[in-house]
């Protein structure tokens, strides 16, 4: 992307809270996951942040958003509605 002028941006600089959600995210993931951690190559960090997402953070854990539902049990109830 660089190579084409473009960088990439899930908000306005500077203003952290343009994408509240996607800032949210990332800190949940580094507080919960990264932070401590020391991998020893990227397909192992990869690894470990897939697992995080797929097999905790919307699975099995509760976020306040959603009324303390897993995002996996808030989409069932959504689509059944």
């Amino acid at each position: 992307m660089a190579a084409h002028g473009l960088l990439p941006s899930m908000s306005r600089h500077g203003d952290c809270y343009d994408n509240r959600c996607a800032e949210s995210f990332f800190s949940t993931l580094k507080n919960e996951l990264i932070h401590g951690q020391a991998f020893i190559t990227r397909d192992a960090a990869r690894v470990a942040i897939v697992s995080y997402i797929e097999g905790f953070y919307n699975r099995k854990r509760l976020h306040q958003t959603l009324g303390y539902r897993t995002p996996t049990v808030a989409d069932d109830e959504a689509m059944r509605a």
